[in-house]
């Protein structure tokens, strides 16, 4: 017989996490674990990273969070204000209105940054090759198995090789053999995460429905360099006319993205009800988008650099986890239109919330219960995320109103969901319910720093140098527990003796969930309310064992600009004092009373571990 024997060559390896899917949630997650020192391995079937298009807007929270943002912010485009255009009594179209694109006003960042989904990708690929990961492409999934074993899904100190049959065996086939060999790869995880996008193949193979419905709203978006008499080509636009809708957001490098309405049946397949980009293009959006500007024009560009048709879809999976063992995360859990910038803001903050999570209980330090939280937060995210997005979707591709037609979309209508929603869209606003890590018993003692929702930027001064910082600079996501104590007035005398008293409750509260040391699993800050001139930074850094950089002061810096106000805008009585417990996400957890330190161990019972030895990582 003739010809050449095929033959497969399989090898087999060990991971903590493995990640399916190398787009923004993909990468956030790998990042986040690599940085924990976590073994995390992450794969992609792309050849490559996105080179163009895609998702392109970071949302103020987004940057918040983001570890990379100084060079996001370097790379990309700022937008800062928002234009409303609708019908004018011309037939063409004209300004309405101008107002701030981020209407929230505790963001530190009141802006959203623009850049196209393969630049930010390239931020975190160059970060983790810094860490020694990269991304194994191009490699695709084809079987996944999960123990049923209760023992071995409850025991995640095992040795991976056990863990292994937990998880079972997650076979990996190379899209590029080599000749005649075919080259397969056996990966025994403790984890998964499946972030690979709409189509999942992780939801898919494991049973989980995607829930909601198809819309019949059709658009299509391009990405070039514009060559146009618009006058608010810079910034974020959204154009109502008798011709169709359009949303411009201004992009890096002179760029533009403009999505497009599309007439209901202009890219539709008859037979199969899909779209067919076949019967459309950049030319023909362009076109839809001269109509729609009249009486402004459009020069044809020499190229594009990107674009796409797509129905809106608005969907959320049934489930965000199997076996508290398999996670979905990013558009594989929810689906939704792209224009109010959601979609990778979104999924990124789904693996940030997951990250910090599964290394708290890969490091022995959290029951694997706290995993549950994923779902419980993000899902219900999820939901209010689609709730938004039926509202903006069906505003943003109904007719404006006119005279002939009164049943349209008034500019008021369309300005109060932008507003209302602000904060949402924004990701300023996120408010997570109740749960094991979210107690707002003791609310009263910390009004204005709301439990659930992200610690407020605030300037405070530290108090060896009276350098001003900011509060999320000393928030890294970095797995730990951050406690912010605001202590009162240390330069008092009687005070000072108050202070330590509680710095040796924290410590035996906390002792029992720190083996390896507290400042392994907890970091401590101390905010006094004395003056800049008064203040001893030593009289705090011994007690709370922190390093002299962290023991701050609510004061204004030497220039007398920056700082002050911060006990009252957080509403903490100085009298009073409180402990603010941070989650590693940079959302408050909690806040306990000096007269009632034992609530923090309270907390912390509900899902850390006592007493674990670190294990290896």
């Amino acid at each position: 017989m003739g010809g050449k024997r095929n033959t497969s060559l399989i090898k087999e390896s060990n991971v903590d996490v493995l990640i399916i899917g190398a787009g923004p949630a993909g990468l956030m997650a790998a990042h986040a674990l690599a940085k924990s020192g976590v073994n995390v391995r992450i794969v992609d079937q792309r050849p490559d990273k996105v080179a163009a298009g895609q998702a392109d807007g970071i949302q103020p929270r987004t940057i918040e969070s983001y570890d990379l943002a100084e060079r996001l912010l370097r790379e990309g485009n700022q937008v800062h204000m928002a234009a409303f255009y609708n019908p004018s009594a011309s037939g063409g179209i004209a300004l309405t209105d101008r107002v701030r694109d981020v209407a929230a006003p505790s963001a530190r960042f009141p802006f959203e940054v623009t850049l196209h989904q393969g630049a930010i990708e390239a931020i975190f690929l160059d970060s983790m090759e810094s860490l020694g990961v990269k991304v194994c492409r191009p490699l695709t999934p084809t079987s996944i198995q999960v123990s049923e074993n209760d023992d071995q899904l409850k025991d995640v100190n095992s040795h991976p090789v056990r863990v292994s049959f937990i998880l079972g065996r997650v076979v990996l086939r190379n899209l590029s053999p080599l000749d005649d060999h075919e080259e397969s790869e056996i990966v025994h995880a403790k984890f998964v995460i499946g972030a690979d996008g709409a189509h999942s193949w992780v939801r898919k193979t494991l049973s989980l429905t995607l829930d909601g419905e198809q819309t019949t709203y059709i658009w299509g978006v391009v990405d070039m360099t514009p060559d146009t008499d618009f006058p608010d080509i810079r910034n974020r636009c959204a154009i109502h006319s008798n011709n169709g809708s359009c949303m411009i957001i201004p992009r890096e490098d002179d760029k533009v993205r403009l999505y497009v309405q599309l007439g209901d049946r202009d890219a539709v397949d008859e037979e199969s009800g899909r779209v067919d980009k076949s019967k459309i293009g950049p030319h023909e959006l362009l076109d839809a988008t001269r109509k729609i500007f009249y009486p402004y024009t459009f020069k044809t560009p020499e190229s594009f650099d990107w674009w796409t048709i797509y129905i809106i879809g608005q969907r959320v999976a049934s489930k965000f986890s199997v076996k508290d063992r398999v996670f979905i995360a990013g558009d594989a859990c929810h689906t939704h239109s792209p224009k109010a910038g959601q979609g990778m803001n979104a999924s990124m903050n789904d693996t940030h919330n997951l990250a910090w999570k599964l290394t708290q209980v890969l490091r022995g330090w959290a029951d694997i219960s706290l995993l549950q939280t994923y779902e419980l937060e993000r899902r219900k995210y999820a939901q209010d995320l689609i709730s938004f997005d039926r509202q903006f979707a069906k505003l943003f591709s109904g007719k404006p109103r006119t005279e002939e037609y009164m049943d349209g979309v008034s500019h008021e209508d369309f300005f109060k969901i932008f507003q209302t929603f602000s904060g949402f869209t924004s990701g300023i606003g996120i408010h997570y319910a109740p749960s094991l890590i979210t107690d707002s018993s003791y609310q009263a003692h910390a009004k204005k720093l709301i439990i659930g929702q992200r610690v407020l930027p605030q300037i405070f001064v530290r108090a060896a140098d009276s350098r001003p910082v900011e509060i999320q600079d000393l928030l890294p996501a970095d797995s730990r527990f951050k406690l912010i104590v605001f202590v009162g007035n240390s330069s008092d005398a009687t005070r000072r003796d108050r202070i330590r008293r509680l710095a040796e409750d924290i410590r035996d509260v906390l002792r029992p969930y720190s083996p390896d040391g507290i400042s392994a699993v907890f970091e401590i800050i101390p905010i006094s309310c004395a003056k800049k001139a008064d203040v001893r930074y030593n009289d705090l850094s011994k007690l709370f064992g922190c390093h002299w950089s962290k023991v701050l002061i609510d004061d204004t810096d030497v220039s007398g600009k920056q700082g002050g106000d911060g006990y009252s805008n957080y509403g903490v009585e100085p009298l009073v004092g409180a402990i603010i417990v941070v989650r590693p996400d940079g959302y408050v957890g909690m806040v306990a009373p000096f007269e009632n330190v034992k609530e923090l161990g309270a907390y912390f019972v509900g899902f850390m571990k006592v007493s674990t030895p670190l294990p290896n990582m």
